[in-house]
């Protein structure tokens, strides 16, 4: 069975933050991929400055180029909205029996993990990785074995600081992979 990471978010835009966190868990904690599943609303967030669906989608798929054990997925942006994790997650279980889905978390997440729909079947159903975040500890309860906080470096780079910086006229290229700086210089 595929042990498959899925990294969601709205990659509003990707960043090396969000490619190095994901190389560091597949590598550290033995995922055969990671999927970029980029999400077309969080119901937990309100974003008027969201770009498309498929600008996003196109941006994470240039990002991360040909490392073969990155995908850049549209998956939720077929399914109903609002887009619960638990919807997706279920989902996905179903279209891929062949794979062991890992959901990878934000410690930030994990702090409001209890506002999540069907929170706690995600959390006895699906095996967990929460990386670190400055700001959050984090703690698990014994009785969800299969979360798990991994040792992944903090990276305190954000989509908003890129969106807040370009917007001061700053240049912070450096924090984009080079393949989606176009769409910002």
């Amino acid at each position: 069975m595929k042990k498959t990471g899925i990294f969601s978010g709205s990659f509003n835009p990707i960043h090396i933050g969000h490619l190095a966190l994901a190389n560091w868990i597949c590598e550290y904690e033995s995922l055969d991929e990671c999927w970029f599943l980029i999400t077309p609303q969080s119901p937990l967030k309100t974003n008027s400055r969201l770009l498309d669906d498929q600008t996003r989608y196109e941006m994470v798929k240039e990002a991360i180029g040909d490392y073969p054990k990155f995908r850049a997925s549209d998956f939720e942006f077929s399914l109903s909205k609002p887009s619960y994790t638990i919807n997706t997650l279920k989902k996905l279980q179903e279209v891929y029996p062949d794979r062991l889905f890992y959901f990878i978390m934000g410690a930030d997440n994990w702090a409001i993990i209890d506002q999540w729909k069907d929170c706690r079947t995600i959390l006895d159903n699906f095996p967990i990785l929460v990386y670190p975040r400055l700001g959050y500890e984090v703690i698990i309860p014994t009785s969800y074995p299969a979360v798990r906080l991994v040792q992944a470096p903090i990276i305190e780079i954000s989509s908003t600081f890129i969106r807040q910086s370009y917007a001061e006229g700053k240049d912070v290229r450096f924090f984009l992979p080079e393949a989606i700086r176009k769409y910002y210089l």
